[in-house]
C-alpha cells in the first residue's frame, strides 16, 4: 500500500531526529562571512567540492571582496583563480554577470527573495536556497547531488528534477527544519549513504528505510 503523505510526514520527522543526533554540528561546509561570498562560493561549487572551493575563495575574497570590485575583474585574471573549480569560462561569465546584475538592480546587496535570486545569472534555484537558508533564516530545501540521492533512497521522492525533488520536500518537512534538513541529507550522503555503495549497515535510519536491504 502507498504511503499517505501524513505517513511520510511522520517518517520524515523520525528520520529528521535520528540524523540530527548523528551529525549536531550538519551545516553548509562552503566557508563565508557574507551573503555576496556565499553566493560567489556557490556558483563556485558546481560539479566541484565544498573543499576545493574552500581553496580558491580566500584569495578570491581578499581581491573582490564587493560585487563592484568583482564586477570589474578582467576575465582573464578571475578565470585563472577559480580555474580549478572547473567550467571556469562558465563560472567566470556568471561571477561578472551576477556582480553586475547585484549593482545595477539591488544596490550591490544580495537580494532576500528567491525570485530576486534566480533572476540572477548563474544563480538557479538550489543556489539561491543555499543563500537564503544560511544567511536570511528563509525556508530553504537545497538538492544537490547528495540531497537527491539520499531523498530518493529514503523513497521520500520519487522524482529526478532537483525543482520536483524541492516540492516535494516541502510537503513533507517544516518551514523551520527545512535548512537543516538539506544539511542533514548531504551529510548523511557524504558518510553513509555514498554513490556508489552505500554503508546500509551502519546506517542509522535503516529501520526507516523502504530499501534495507539494497547492498546485501
Amino acid at each position: 500500500m502507498a504511503e499517505t503523505l501524513v505517513e511520510k510526514r511522520r517518517r520524515a520527522a523520525k528520520i529528521y531526529s535520528i540524523l540530527l543526533k548523528r551529525y549536531p554540528d550538519a551545516r553548509c561546509t562552503l566557508d563565508y562571512e557574507n551573503p555576496f561570498q556565499l553566493l560567489v562560493a556557490t556558483i563556485l561549487a558546481a560539479q566541484c567540492t565544498d573543499e576545493r572551493v574552500n581553496m580558491v575563495t580566500p584569495a578570491l575574497f581578499r581581491k573582490y571582496p564587493t560585487p563592484e570590485k568583482l564586477a570589474g575583474a578582467k576575465p582573464a585574471e578571475l578565470e585563472k583563480m577559480i580555474a580549478s573549480t572547473g567550467f571556469f569560462r562558465n563560472k567566470t561569465k556568471s561571477l561578472l554577470g551576477m556582480s553586475a546584475a547585484l549593482i545595477e538592480h539591488y544596490g550591490g546587496r544580495v537580494p532576500e527573495t528567491i525570485g530576486d535570486l534566480v533572476k540572477l545569472p548563474g544563480v538557479g534555484r538550489k543556489t539561491a536556497n543555499v543563500v537564503l537558508g544560511n544567511c536570511f533564516a528563509r525556508p530553504a530545501v537545497i538538492v544537490d547531488t547528495h540531497a537527491r540521492r539520499v531523498s530518493q533512497r529514503l523513497g521520500l521522492t520519487s522524482n529526478d528534477d532537483p525543482d520536483k525533488i524541492e516540492a516535494d520536500m516541502v510537503k513533507i518537512i517544516p518551514e523551520d527544519r527545512q535548512t537543516m534538513w538539506s544539511h542533514l541529507l548531504v551529510f548523511h550522503g557524504r558518510n553513509i549513504c555514498k554513490a556508489p555503495k552505500p554503508l546500509c549497515p551502519r546506517c542509522p535510519v535503516i529501520l526507516l528505510c523502504p530499501y534495507p536491504d539494497k547492498t546485501t
